[in-house]
């Protein structure tokens, strides 16, 4: 069953206390950029760094444990596994997390921080869900995917509640927030949270050229998938194609799926850097960069914009500063 707005509602009272709030920032000279009014969410600043911890949390947090003794299972480039790791440690559960090889070491060494067990596969050979399924079972432990879980999303769409209140508060409405997207659970509950709470808006999901399988499934109508598991800097938006779920959510909801390039996701990571005081990933600044580009009409609107994550490697951010990125 699809989660609705009603769910990312009960969502948004069980993260009371455990998630944080993230500020909405607005910058006279982002505005300036783009003719109009640009609200960032920083989602950088959440709890382990994401946005990824509100769904592991309304997630993990609703399980029994008597009934997981092997406590919880995922898979995921980095995020969503700091979000699980930390989310079962403040339910006391044991979390086996299974990451790919080439996930930069940041993410690999706060996923262990939190206590959980990182197992590590071959992005480009071997099945994470596979793998992940397989010690689940023999753990009896509950599998807690990245984004095909109704309470994931519902979990990710708080972070659209909040925006839609601050945007409130300043007195304006959204015409568009623009979202980095994956998997498309943060899509889809932004986009389940708008139609709430400001059904005026248009979400539009924002992707690596070159890996847009979101984009192009929305454009034909059915799911599509990327040629190649990697190859872009942006490895937090590597799904090879959305979710069932979250495609029968966004499919006849959202805007159009927009891309960026590499080289533009490392620019706003720069501006990011400079203006908004912000540390970016390069996966976390793909909806910056198309603020930036106007990938949308900009002038005389207002725009959100979800900064998703920012855990980058210090190596990778420096290449980034320098311009060698």
């Amino acid at each position: 069953m699809l989660p609705t707005s009603d769910d990312v509602a009960l969502a948004a009272r069980r993260l009371e206390g455990f998630a944080v709030k993230t500020p909405v920032i607005e910058s006279p000279r982002l505005n300036a950029l783009c003719g109009g009014r640009v609200l960032v969410k920083a989602e950088c600043l959440q709890r382990t760094g994401s946005f990824k911890f509100r769904g592991a949390w309304n997630c993990i947090s609703q399980l029994d444990a008597a009934s997981a003794p092997g406590g919880v299972v995922a898979y995921s480039s980095g995020n969503h596994a700091q979000g699980v790791a930390a989310a079962a440690a403040i339910r006391g559960l044991p979390a086996l997390i299974v990451m790919p090889a080439d996930t930069p070491r940041i993410k690999q060494d706060n996923t262990r921080a939190h206590g959980a067990e990182v197992v590590t596969y071959d992005r480009a050979t071997q099945s994470r869900e596979a793998i992940a399924a397989a010690h689940a079972e023999a753990r009896c432990a509950v599998l807690v995917p990245p984004f095909e879980h109704r309470d994931i999303i519902a979990g990710q769409g708080t972070a659209g509640l909040e925006l839609a209140e601050e945007a409130r508060l300043r007195g304006v409405t959204l015409d568009a927030v623009l979202v980095c997207c994956s998997g498309g659970g943060l899509t889809a509950g932004i986009t389940l949270a708008m139609a709430a709470a400001s059904p005026a808006t248009r979400v539009h999901p924002v992707e690596p050229a070159g890996f847009d399988d979101y984009a192009r499934s929305l454009a034909s109508g059915r799911i599509e998938a990327n040629a190649k598991p990697s190859g872009s800097i942006c490895d937090a938006l590597m799904s090879v194609s959305p979710g069932e779920m979250t495609f029968a959510i966004n499919q006849h909801r959202v805007g159009e799926g927009l891309t960026v390039t590499d080289a533009e996701a490392a620019e706003a990571m720069r501006f990011a850097f400079a203006e908004l005081k912000l540390v970016l990933e390069p996966g976390g600044a793909v909806a910056l960069a198309a603020a930036l580009h106007r990938r949308i009409g900009t002038q005389g609107r207002t725009i959100g914009v979800i900064a998703s994550g920012g855990n980058c490697d210090a190596d990778m951010f420096a290449r980034v500063l320098r311009r060698e990125i």
